[in-house]
């Protein structure tokens, strides 16, 4: 899309702060004006439209996507996007050990079983660990307190967290991520664990190096943007 506008700026708005460009507000995809609860968000996805060049390009412009889905995906359906992200509190990866070798064991007992006592006190929501390739039945108490946990958040954090529960296919590693325990980078490293472990074994192809990429970037968007939330 060629770019259509000369500046990009902030206003406050009854909701918070919208992003306009030349004075007029940027719309999510389902015609929304892109509105954000913070001054210090709104102006980094003012700045991402400031820098693009001739051309608008989705892919540069991270912040604004995740503000849209925020507002197009989550908070239509608060309820259900609260029971997505739940759901993989029942399978969580930080709860699925390995017996051998010993060395990936002790990785992931190190990583993880850390990030376990954290939502034990937390949240109050203990969780059981395996190793055996069965699902191990969780506590309805702690799925529940989980639920209330991952309620309370607000609209945009909320987006944050599925986004980052997706990304890190754990809501363990998540909630840690979103509520400043680990940083990007410490998440990505215990969402991949494991994989990170075969490709020093055996390699990393072109594909998976592609996707790891990708992830890498998810994840620190989705803690960017809580920071910018708290700016």
């Amino acid at each position: 899309m060629k770019r259509f506008y000369k500046s990009a700026g902030v206003t406050e708005a009854p909701d918070g702060f919208a992003v306009v460009l030349d004075g007029k507000p940027v719309r999510t995809p389902a015609k929304r004006p892109l509105a954000v609860p913070t001054r210090a968000l709104a102006e980094a996805i003012a700045e991402e439209w400031l820098m693009q060049g001739d051309t608008v390009d989705p892919k540069r412009l991270p912040l604004t996507r995740l503000a849209s889905i925020a507002l197009d995906l989550v908070a239509p359906r608060r309820e259900a996007v609260v029971a997505e992200v739940v759901k993989y509190a029942s399978t969580d990866l930080v709860c699925y050990r390995a017996e051998q070798p010993r060395e990936l064991a002790e990785r992931q007992h190190a990583a993880w079983q850390a990030l376990i006592d954290w939502v034990t006190l937390r949240f109050d929501a203990p969780l059981a660990v395996t190793s055996s390739i069965l699902p191990v039945a969780q506590s309805p108490a702690s799925l529940k307190a989980f639920e209330a946990a991952v309620a309370a958040y607000d609209t945009s954090r909320l987006a944050a967290l599925h986004f980052a529960t997706a990304a890190c296919g754990s809501l363990v590693v998540a909630l840690a991520l979103i509520e400043g325990r680990i940083d990007a980078a410490a998440a990505f490293a215990s969402a991949e664990l494991d994989e990170s472990y075969e490709i020093e074994r055996w390699g990393e192809d072109a594909e998976q190096a592609k996707r790891r990429a990708t992830l890498r970037e998810d994840i620190a968007l989705a803690a960017r943007f809580v920071s910018l939330l708290t700016e």
